[in-house]
């Protein structure tokens, strides 16, 4: 018996070592994976843990002007207020909420929440004001209050000139983050690096004794120098919204103007648009849905400049007529070399002239383009052929997007190659059925306005370290050449002809020989809506600017045509914009500038006497809508272009309706 219970407790002892063995193997192994394996990890859970971080936001660097002094955009010192909990004792947490409440502004019941949250830090107030925070620092210590109330620096961004470029700069985010604009395109360059608070805390997150915090600045970011012109920028805008309101522009409009040699964007103006210090603010939105209030925000943030496409109309006869004189199928001056009969038949389809009720008759390509003359042009688009064609469309940038520095930009909309008939090309030529952005459409004749190169547009010139001093300057990039210097210098010419003499007559500017080209089009088949615009080049002795006026459904009394509605824009904002870039003025210009007149009010008059008013001043009267033989003295005037009150200048031709 003794035998068979000594053997059972040898068993017994034996189980126990072998069962003690592998226990204190697994031990073994689990020491060498948490020394070995997880060290690294466990090491950094417990530094987490035991250290409370807090982030110190860095200054976002500024934003100026051209000039490198006006501020655009700049980051001020506020601060940011949290609590940790724990650090609070329960019979002082009601006190501290109702303290911090009524300094920061703050609901109670929502502030109580986070004070009795039990977390290691909780975000009372970003963003707060130092004479704030300096009362609450006097609360504290008044109430012996010297843990759980953290107050750290922050920063806020602020705009100066609040709407100013307002789609161009764009704003920043709660944390500190570019959201649209320039803020957002060069975030990485201005946000800079953020600093921190570190201090060791128990494993609840309670302060350990009078340990000191660790400090680790934020480095502030870098600046930036736009090519935007404050000055400029601030006719432009001026002028913008006298036009969208004194034309009823139901969908605004944007205005750009650009440097040629450079690519500088010296101003870019959408109307209408928004305070940059308040950009999540909307008129009569109380009774909106969310999703009507994103819509709504989505659409005034919206740089309409860059990001959205419409067809150019006549002004896109330029670009026609750069192809046609590069490939030698036309010159500027050859005499009745077009003729004009009111339309032109192509592939069966009848396509008008403007003026098909009196037609143009015969024309050089010059008189053409003064009278902007569709059937010339469309002429001359089946004579350079699609494929030539293309080629051009492909080297002034319009199947591209221009690159310029901004977020959101489009391209244009085309039909492919394949898909364009006789008709379709025909359209083309003298600018309907295809869409460019305003961007792409001021690029391309920049090409021209700088004697055929291709640049690309810019509206960062220069990156500033603002630590060190040091300047990064933004190169020019210039691509390959689009027309010689010789078709530029003729179309150059025959944009001055069209100032001078044709439909541009409202853009005209005292003391500078300006070119241009006007253009009026369909927003849209079978909208009733139309785009207006006028692009002009100044001084056409030296071209330092081009500018393009577009605006959207015009609905006033001065109708919607390019040349009574956008070119008296673009001849104001020239007026100046020229004498501030202190540009030297054409002689030529100053022998020959027509003396200027206000026009009248005719509408309601007989024929008769608005062609005697207006001879008074010396102005040309033309029916717009009738070729039939009319008795003037019974017929009365029913609309005019210009509109009563606009500067025009002697020999202007007035058009009206009966």
């Amino acid at each position: 018996m003794q035998t068979v219970c000594s053997i059972k407790n040898k068993k017994m002892m034996l189980w126990i070592i072998a069962v003690s063995l592998i226990l204190l193997i697994l031990l073994i192994v689990r020491l060498a994976i948490i020394q070995f394996v997880d060290g690294n990890k466990l090491k950094q859970m417990a530094y987490e843990q035991q250290t409370l971080n807090r982030k110190v936001t860095s200054k976002r660097g500024t934003i100026y002007d051209a000039s490198g002094k006006n501020i655009l955009a700049q980051s001020s010192t506020v601060e940011t207020v949290t609590v940790n909990s724990i650090n609070i004792p329960d019979d002082k947490k009601e006190l501290v909420s109702k303290a911090l409440s009524d300094i920061l502004g703050l609901d109670y019941e929502e502030t109580l929440k986070k004070v009795k949250k039990r977390s290691s830090i909780e975000t009372i107030a970003k963003k707060v004001e130092k004479d704030k925070t300096n009362e609450l620092r006097e609360w504290m210590k008044e109430n012996n209050i010297e843990s759980g109330i953290n107050i750290d620096e922050d920063t806020k961004r602020y705009y100066p000139y609040s709407t100013l470029a307002s789609q161009v700069i764009g704003f920043c985010g709660s944390d500190n983050q570019g959201l649209d604009g320039i803020e957002a395109k060069y975030d990485d360059i201005l946000k800079g690096k953020s600093g921190k608070i570190e201090k060791v805390t128990d494993a609840k997150g309670g302060d350990i004794g009078q340990l000191d915090e660790n400090y680790v600045a934020a480095e502030k970011g870098k600046d930036l120098v736009l090519t935007i012109d404050l000055t400029i920028q601030s006719i432009v805008e001026k002028y913008l919204e006298n036009a969208c309101i004194d034309n009823e522009c139901t969908d605004g409009g944007n205005v750009i103007i650009m440097n040629p040699n450079n690519g500088d964007i010296l101003a870019m103006a959408t109307y209408p648009n928004y305070d940059l210090n308040n950009p999540y603010e909307l008129d009569n939105s109380e009774n909106m849905s969310n999703s009507d209030k994103n819509k709504q925000l989505q659409a005034k943030w919206r740089n309409k400049a860059i990001a959205d496409t419409y067809e150019p109309g006549s002004v896109f006869k330029l670009i026609t007529s750069s192809a046609a004189l590069e490939e030698g199928i036309t010159k500027t001056d050859n005499e009745g070399e077009f003729n004009c009969g009111g339309g032109i038949d192509i592939a069966g389809v009848r396509i008008k002239c403007w003026r098909y009720y009196r037609p143009h008759g015969r024309q050089s390509l010059r008189e053409a383009l003064m009278n902007s003359c569709n059937p010339v042009f469309i002429a001359l688009g089946q004579k350079i052929g699609k494929d030539k064609y293309y080629e051009y469309l492909d080297k002034f940038g319009f199947f591209k997007k221009t690159n310029i520095d901004l977020p959101g930009e489009a391209k244009g909309i085309f039909l492919d190659k394949d898909k364009v008939g006789p008709v379709e090309l025909a359209t083309i030529s003298f600018g309907q059925r295809f869409e460019v952005t305003p961007i792409q459409m001021v690029t391309a004749v920049s090409s021209i306005a700088n004697g055929g190169e291709y640049v690309e547009p810019r509206v960062v010139k220069a990156i500033i370290d603002s630590s060190t001093g040091e300047k990064q300057d933004i190169e020019v990039k210039k691509e390959n050449r689009v027309i010689s210097e010789e078709t530029a210098k003729n179309i150059l010419s025959m944009m001055q002809s069209v100032v001078e003499d044709g439909t541009g007559r409202n853009a005209q500017v005292q003391g500078y020989l300006v070119g241009g080209k006007t253009g009026t089009s369909e927003d849209g088949v079978n909208t009733n809506k139309y785009v207006t615009s006028f692009m002009g080049v100044a001084p056409i002795s030296d071209p330092q600017v081009v500018i393009l006026v577009t605006l959207y459904n015009p609905t006033g009394e001065g109708g919607h045509q390019g040349g009574g509605v956008a070119a008296p824009v673009g001849g104001q904002i020239l007026g100046e914009v020229l004498p501030y870039l202190e540009l030297k003025q054409d002689k030529e210009s100053e022998e020959t500038q027509k003396e200027e007149v206000e026009m009248p009010e005719i509408r309601n008059m007989t024929v008769k006497d608005a062609r005697k008013t207006l001879k008074e001043l010396g102005l040309e009267l033309e029916i717009s809508n009738s070729t039939d033989e009319i008795n003037e003295s019974e017929t009365y005037v029913k609309e005019q272009i210009p509109k009563p009150g606009i500067k025009i200048t002697k020999e202007t031709k007035v058009y009206i309706d009966i």
